[in-house]
């Protein structure tokens, strides 16, 4: 594994702490005290990179894809952060506002998902922009948001809570059904539409 590898797992591992510290105050769910997970998660990231990157050697596709992951919780804790920090802020968790919410908060992953996935996952166009892959990944993104928007909004707005669950759980219960919804989606159509070499 490559040092500025070892890096970015760092920084993706404090990202992922800080964004789940922030989704676990707004529940006001204690593991144990949250601050920790902001500490915690970088030597994670690290020695879960390492494995991948001692595995990749031999499979190339696992270390490409033990990045997707990576970068994909970091997505996931950004669209999670997101979306609980406009639920706080405007104090609603359902109806037409929750599906407004999820599409920011979902935006604002795929933005983040293009960056970290062209410069470091895939490695792609060494960096510079390139119109006809940006278009890909934006007809890529564009089925992702449906998809996900479509069914976290589902869940939280025609099925509605269940068993007296809180409307602010039940909100995020629905958005962390919708991620694995589109998580194969999304890797899928990455690896072989938008990156593909």
């Amino acid at each position: 594994m490559a040092k500025k590898d070892a890096i970015i797992g760092v920084i993706i591992g404090f990202l992922i702490g800080f964004f789940l510290f922030i989704v676990l105050e707004f529940l006001q769910v204690e593991i144990f005290p949250n601050w920790l997970l902001i500490i915690i998660f970088p030597p994670l990231t690290f020695f879960g990179l390492l494995t991948a990157s001692l595995i990749g050697k031999k499979f190339l596709a696992v270390w490409q894809l033990a990045n997707f992951i990576l970068v994909g919780a970091l997505n996931t804790f950004v669209d999670f952060g997101v979306l609980n920090f406009l639920m706080w802020v405007f104090g609603l968790y359902i109806g037409f506002s929750f599906a407004i919410f999820k599409g920011v908060s979902f935006l604002t992953a795929t933005v983040n998902s293009y960056f970290w996935n062209k410069h470091w996952t895939f490695k792609s166009g060494n960096g510079t922009f390139v119109r006809g892959e940006y278009l890909k990944f934006l007809v890529i993104a564009t089925v992702g948001f449906l998809i996900n928007v479509g069914v976290s909004s589902f869940i939280v707005n025609v099925i509605g809570p269940q068993s007296g669950i809180k409307e602010k759980l039940w909100a995020n219960f629905g958005a962390f059904l919708a991620v694995f919804v589109t998580f194969a989606w999304n890797f899928l159509g990455s690896k072989f539409i938008v990156f593909k070499k």
